[in-house]
């Protein structure tokens, strides 16, 4: 399917997009390309498809909450450059 120049502005218009007449030339070849491909898929016999939303199984990349004992606080706080109590000392960031 050719997209006329008037189809190509048409798009542009609705996307805001203000086109130089070299961009509508090749933008006109692009969308018409793209138009052919759609045209191609949709020939595509997908009687036997069912509709899904995805093409792939989804699996959670999470690993498993395990309850754990936690480290000391000594050791926690052994390294940190400032500290106030059990807690670490940072420099305020708002005033």
């Amino acid at each position: 399917m050719k997209l006329s120049r008037e189809e190509v502005l048409h798009i542009a218009r609705l996307a805001r997009v203000d086109l130089t007449e070299e961009e509508i030339t090749r933008f006109s070849e692009q969308l018409s390309n793209l138009l052919e491909n759609f045209e191609v898929l949709q020939r595509v016999d997908t009687t036997d498809v069912p509709p899904t939303a995805q093409s792939v199984a989804l699996q959670s990349v999470m690993r498993e909450d395990k309850v754990v004992p936690s480290l000391p606080a000594e050791d926690i706080l052994a390294n940190a450059p400032r500290r106030e109590g059990d807690c670490f000392r940072v420099r305020a960031v708002l005033e």
